[in-house]
């Protein structure tokens, strides 16, 4: 069976439009917005995997679903169930500044830190939402 010219020019257009296409969504997720800040250690990760823990984030609150805490990889989901945008933050041992990316009401974002003994602080960074309570302090150990 042969195929015409025609045939073959459309077929490498197409694939050529998708391969564009693919590039493009490739290049616009792969940024961060310019959102989050490089922490100071490799012990946090934009995705990754270790324990799940949601972080409920409201208008102005944090609730985890899980509360004790052994030193080991978690991945802390922040829950935006709130109106306003959020995002979570967690310092401690071993872990500087390991944040998400802003979030907006409905949306999720991970981040997978790996705790080591001791307190750690998971706070809203959103200007001025840690003092109206969106802050939670944890005990690992």
């Amino acid at each position: 069976m042969a195929i015409s010219a025609h045939t073959a020019r459309r077929a490498l257009g197409t694939g050529a439009v998708a391969f564009t296409a693919a590039l493009v969504l490739a290049a616009c997720s792969s940024g961060d917005g310019g959102q989050s800040k490089s922490p100071s250690s490799s012990a946090a990760q934009a995705t990754g995997s270790g324990t799940r823990v949601t972080v409920t984030e409201t208008e102005y609150g944090l609730k985890l679903s899980q509360e004790s805490f052994t030193p080991g990889t978690y991945t802390f989901v922040a829950d935006n169930a709130g109106h306003i945008t959020h995002a979570l933050s967690i310092d401690g041992p071993g872990v500087e500044d390991a944040r998400t990316k802003n979030i907006q009401g409905g949306q999720m974002a991970p981040l997978t830190v790996t705790l080591k003994k001791g307190s750690y602080d998971l706070y809203c960074p959103v200007p001025g939402h840690k003092a109206l309570g969106m802050d939670k302090h944890i005990q690992v150990g």
